[in-house]
């Protein structure tokens, strides 16, 4: 009978292995593991579990002579279960005899699949005192189960053979999330280079046809002169904005750890430059540009650094009037008074700065693109509106240097859009008024 037994078990093994071998779909080699495991045995409940923490395993694979009862993808807890713990420490088959689960009796034989002598999962037999469907009608099942040695030591051999297959599935689930995280980077790359190489050309061609033009002597008068010049002029500024974006991205990406200066920075000082520079783009398109500050007794000062915190309001300002047709733009600052631990030392909150637009909006699904690199919500060089696509890339990169979170909302195309980003505060201000309320859950 053992020999029967025996052998048995040899077929099972190698028509798992051969099952496994056959395909690198997790979910697949685990589903008909459980299955051989269930039916060969004759056992009420079969699964296998993937560890996704020290602490909890996720049921993967079942099989169970109740289809009805199958409870995939459930997550299990690893202290709840004294045995499983067992199993993934001792790397040995574990039995449980005759222990109550609900109105049941029931034994339990577990394992660890082992990949190189460290556990990736648990492969775990049950029987019910009072299963029924029994393939050998004579058992008496109201009597919990006593796995033999044979079944053991299957479970034993199994282990390895399972765990290496589970390794090797995962390794290519990662190589295919990795080629295509590659192939969407390379895609990407393209379009970002097609998008700045007509950046690049498009100002450069209204320098040099602004500047035939004036050398050729072909202006009527003074006035179209100094028009062509203008021209000239602000092709050259659009062609270094570009520059400066691939430059920056350029050294972001060399350096990966950006290193500002971070020293005391007057929000006032900082908010009446972004006015000055800014307004006259805005009334060029009629636009209203307005600056909202809490009311305090003293200045509001940051703890950031200048040059860069210009850049980001800069880049924000510029983007919501390109993409505004008509109505306004609005900068509103609010203080938040909670202690933030940031450069290694506590500081008394921070500031929220939020960038609001009635512009375009952008759809739901390109969200998601505004911030990775060289992405844009439309890559194609035909689009109406100028620009690298780099400047929240950038302003992300120069706000996270600086101890902030930055975040992207719009409410749908036509419907505006919002960027929020938070700084921390250098000094506490004077409040004039109670500080108000502000949604920042994402931020802080």
């Amino acid at each position: 009978m053992t020999e029967q037994i025996s052998e048995q078990h040899q077929t099972l093994l190698t028509q798992i292995a051969r099952s496994i071998h056959r395909t690198l779909d997790l979910k697949a080699i685990c589903q008909q593991t459980v299955e051989s495991l269930g039916k060969t045995l004759d056992v009420s409940r079969c699964f296998i579990c993937h560890q996704i923490s020290t602490s909890k395993v996720q049921v993967v694979a079942e099989y169970s002579h109740e289809p009805s009862s199958l409870r995939l993808d459930r997550e299990i807890e690893i202290a709840e279960c004294p045995y499983l713990s067992l199993a993934l420490a001792s790397l040995e088959p574990i039995v449980v005899e005759n222990i109550d689960e609900g109105f049941q009796r029931q034994s339990i034989l577990a394992v660890a699949s082992l990949y190189q002598e460290q556990p990736n999962g648990l492969i775990i037999l049950q029987q019910y005192a009072s299963a029924l469907g029994s393939k050998d009608e004579s058992k008496d099942r109201r009597c919990p189960r006593q796995w033999s040695a044979a079944e053991i030591e299957l479970m034993g051999e199994l282990s390895e053979q399972v765990g290496t297959a589970i390794a090797r599935a995962n390794l290519y689930q990662q190589l295919q999330q990795a080629r295509q995280l590659a192939e969407t980077a390379s895609c990407l790359k393209t379009e970002f280079l097609s998008t700045i190489s007509h950046e690049l050309r498009t100002p450069l061609n209204g320098i040099i046809c602004s500047l035939k033009l004036i050398l050729d002597d072909l202006a009527e008068d003074r006035a179209e002169q100094q028009e062509f010049m203008n021209d000239a002029h602000s092709s050259a500024l659009r062609l270094m904005k570009s520059v400066n974006d691939i430059l920056a991205i350029a050294k972001f990406e060399a350096e990966r750890n950006i290193n500002l200066t971070l020293d005391a920075v007057n929000l006032n000082e900082l908010l009446s430059e972004v006015e000055r520079l800014r307004i006259p783009l805005a009334l060029q398109k009629h636009l209203n540009l307005q600056i909202e500050k809490p009311k305090t007794l003293d200045e509001i000062i940051l703890y950031a650094n200048y040059r860069g915190l210009l850049q980001v309001l800069l880049n924000l300002v510029d983007n919501a009037i390109k993409f505004t047709r008509e109505g306004e733009i609005t900068i509103n600052t609010q203080v938040i008074q909670k202690t933030v631990r940031f450069d290694n030392q506590e500081l008394p909150g921070m500031v929220v700065v939020t960038v609001a637009d009635t512009g375009i909006g952008v759809p739901e699904d390109k969200r998601d693109r505004l911030f990775q690199l060289f992405g844009k919500v439309n890559g194609s060089h035909t689009t109406p509106y100028a620009g690298t696509g780099l400047g929240l890339t950038i302003s992300q990169k120069l706000i996270e240097a600086m101890g902030g979170n930055i975040h992207f909302h719009s409410y749908g195309e036509g419907l505006g859009s919002t960027v929020m980003f938070t700084v921390p505060l250098y000094q506490a201000p004077v409040m004039i008024t109670t500080p108000q309320t502000y949604s920042i859950e994402l931020l802080i």
